[in-house]
């Protein structure tokens, strides 16, 4: 269990938030002088910027866009006095990759991993009643013994350069919400809720965690706040009678509400909405409260203009609404867990999520298509950096199952993304992988992991983890694109038949395929990049999929288009997109929301 608590920070008579977010200090140190020099104590020669933000695309200069090493934030916030006999914390949505944190002079903790909560326990060097300094150290180096993989090349300038192993841009910086937190000497720690359906009726299965000994009162209220269900004790069930289950785009929240007392009144309080709903995998079915439902969205990416992965609400809602316009249900959360913001919309509009670890990158190649595609590749996890990677794997893997388990939206956990699959090594460590994330979900979700080409049904060795099977395919584009289309279609045929013939007796889902495509390039015939060549192979896809009953899902590649690393493949970024980075629809857009359209009386 995580020393810390990665409950969402909320406000009450017991618990007090204050947000840090806004224009910070920032400073890069490319000569990592900065802990020597006393930076911890206050930024030399800053400049402004925001968080919660990504750096890179505020600055005209290569060198500061591209910039990777050590850089520095700094602010200052006044702490109430009332605060005085509070649990203090500092609470980063994410510091990426790797940060340690300042207070008022005082290292309090270091993190590695970019895309999860970092928590600081601040109580014994916090000033209340007057004006404390936060500082942060963060390093965005990439390497292979930590999540997401690359490298880390030194030019012949000394100047460091980011080199993913993955297709998608090395934002960093404080990209998510920053808060200062108080909570009671005794508060609730986390919790975990689990559902069954009988009949009409649900059990909601409750385990909660506190700092203390006191007892705890756990009330299940309806969506209007009058009272369901009430019970005592850490652990217990609460009977709901005549259940609202909570369904896709058909969402009903119920709210848990859990009270820590001592005999003479509260000591604490938390709450959060949560949706009464089952998922489990039966035959090559996905089954939500007992019933079938295709999975049909996107891959997605924090990515936007400006803000790089920098969270914003604006984005989120325009997101959400395209996706309902397209008749989209799902999304996958490529290729590292979102701000938790994404999830607690999600759970109000009805979406169904694949949570995905950032476990990207396990193939030596900037360019993970262009290895698989072409087989030249070392074989990742034979190197002596796997223990340490695994660690870091798993740790990811804890932190992310304790932070979103109990959100009704999340259905299942994605723990990789196109590694090497096809040696024994590979096996044995994704099994650990698996082996300690079914520890860490009180609901036992489905888990899986998104397979690349080169892992094919004949040679992969990890797809026997899978509680259903993931497949990243190209046919029609990496592989015989443009006048080979017909081609491509057999091809991707003759797999699919090679998979069928192993008779798993399991879901697939097609977890990405597409096209690049420039908007407003149109060509009769169709070309390769064109909006007319991406709809034909949309719907070459889509005869394929509907030729084999066991395929259960398509999330296409990508929800939008967005920034990678520039190179002699990418044209400002993988324009991959159904929609542009600035989220106007291309044609591609309407044949997905016909076809969904169309498939709604079937789900």
């Amino acid at each position: 269990m995580l020393e810390y608590s990665e409950l969402y920070p909320i406000q009450n008579e017991y618990r007090m938030m204050q947000s840090l977010d806004g224009m910070w200090k920032f400073q890069f140190d490319p000569e990592e002088i900065g802990k020597k020099s006393g930076w911890e104590n206050g930024l030399p020669a800053p400049v402004s910027m925001p968080v919660p933000s990504s750096f890179a695309d505020f600055f005209t200069d290569h060198k500061e866009r591209d910039y990777c090493g050590d850089f520095w934030y700094e602010t200052e916030f006044y702490l109430p006095a009332e605060w005085r006999n509070k649990k203090i914390w500092l609470r980063f949505g994410s510091i990426t990759h790797r940060g340690t944190v300042y207070c008022n002079g005082m290292e309090i903790t270091s993190h590695e991993g970019g895309f999860l909560p970092v928590l600081a326990d601040i109580s014994t060097v916090a000033k209340p009643g007057q004006v404390n300094q936060v500082v942060v150290k963060i390093n965005n180096e990439l390497n292979e013994t930590s999540l997401p993989c690359g490298a880390t090349k030194i030019l012949n300038n000394g100047r460091k350069l980011a080199k993913p192993y993955f297709d998608f841009f090395n934002y960093s910086g404080l990209q998510r919400s920053v808060w200062v937190i108080a909570l009671p000497e005794e508060s609730v720690k986390d919790y975990s809720v689990d559902y069954e359906l009988c009949g009409t009726d649900a059990l909601v299965k409750y385990e909660v965690v506190t700092t203390g000994e006191h007892p705890v009162i756990v009330r299940l209220l309806d969506a209007e706040g009058e009272l369901v269900a009430e019970t005592e004790g850490k652990e217990g069930i609460l009977q709901v009678a005549n259940a609202h289950l909570w369904e896709v785009r058909n969402a009903y929240l119920y709210q848990i509400v859990i009270l820590i007392t001592d005999g003479n009144g509260v000591l604490d309080e938390y709450r959060e909405k949560i949706g009464i709903r089952t998922v489990r995998i039966e035959g090559t079915q996905i089954l939500l409260n007992d019933r079938p439902v295709y999975l049909k969205g996107f891959g997605k990416h924090e990515d936007f203009s400006i803000l790089g992965r920098g969270f914003h609400w604006g984005i989120v809602k325009r997101d959400f609404e395209c996706l309902k316009w397209t008749n989209a249900n799902c999304f996958r959360t490529s290729h590292y867990p979102y701000a938790e913001e994404w999830y607690q919309f999600a759970d109000e509009e009805g979406f169904l999520i694949i949570d995905e670890v950032p476990a990207v990158g396990m193939m030596r190649s900037t360019r993970n298509f262009v290895a698989a595609g072409s087989g030249n590749y070392t074989y990742f996890f034979e190197a002596l950096t796997v223990p340490e990677l695994l660690k870091s794997h798993i740790a990811d893997t804890e932190e992310m199952i304790t932070r979103d388990k109990n959100h009704p939206s999340v259905i299942a956990w994605s723990l990789f993304n196109e590694p090497e699959t096809i040696t024994d090594y590979a096996y044995e460590y994704f099994k650990e992988v698996f082996a300690a994330a079914e520890t860490y979900d009180f609901q036992s979700r489905p888990m899986t992991g998104a397979f690349e080409k080169n892992s094919k049904p004949e040679l992969c060795k990890c797809y026997p983890l899978c509680d259903f099977i993931c497949l990243n395919r190209y046919y029609g584009w990496y592989i015989s694109g443009g006048p080979e289309i017909e081609e491509a279609e057999e091809l991707f045929r003759d797999e699919m038949d090679r998979w069928k013939a192993k008779e798993l007796n399991v879901p697939f889902v097609f977890t990405e395929f597409g096209t690049d495509t420039m908007a407003g390039l149109h060509k009769l015939p169709s070309i390769m990049w064109s909006e007319e060549y991406q709809k034909e192979y949309l719907e070459m896809n889509f005869r394929v999929f509907d030729s084999y009953e066991f395929v259960q899902g398509e999330l296409a590649w990508n929800f939008a288009d967005f920034q990678t690393t520039e190179g002699i493949m990418r044209v400002d970024g993988n324009h991959k997109g159904v929609f542009t980075r600035d989220r106007q629809p291309k044609a591609a857009a309407v044949v997905f929301k016909d076809r969904w359209e169309k498939k709604n009386e079937l789900f």
